[in-house]
């Protein structure tokens, strides 16, 4: 779980604090709640949502103006490649940013996603292949003529 959260936040003490969001999470659970039928899908489906919401609430909290935004460089190093890396995924679905977080960072065959997240493998496809056309995109400053 922690290096699921570590990967998305790209930060220790936030993936720290993502696995401490998981267990209260889990600790809050009603005690006549059903039992949980694959403990590991849940806890790294867990993960990832906890992670991504706390990326998506960073990223509420660093909203500039647009004239501001405009007038600032956007760093071409590696760690500026990365903040906007993370500033993209945010910015995606829920479904889309958990099934690419799966894919990428965790490294699961669409087959396991499908299976994971109870949708077809299919569908698995069409989420990937969007995702990663909008990463593209946003990412093309980074990238340069790769993208």
């Amino acid at each position: 779980m922690f290096r699921v959260a570590y990967r998305v936040t790209g930060n220790a003490a936030d993936a720290e604090d993502v696995l401490q969001t998981v267990f209260l999470r889990l600790l809050g659970r009603r005690p006549n709640a059903d039992a949980l039928e694959n403990e590991e899908s849940y806890l790294r489906r867990a993960a990832v949502n906890a992670a991504i919401d706390l990326v998506r609430s960073r990223q509420a909290a660093r909203t500039v103006p647009l004239l501001e935004m405009a007038s600032q460089r956007r760093p071409s190093d590696a760690g500026g490649l990365r903040h906007a890396l993370r500033s993209a995924l945010a910015r995606l679905s829920p479904r889309s940013a958990k099934v690419f977080a799966l894919r990428f960072f965790e490294d699961m065959s669409n087959r396991q996603i499908a299976s994971s997240l109870g949708i077809s493998q299919v569908l698995v496809a069409v989420i990937i292949f969007r995702a990663r056309q909008q990463l593209q995109k946003e990412l093309r400053p980074y990238l340069g003529d790769r993208s």
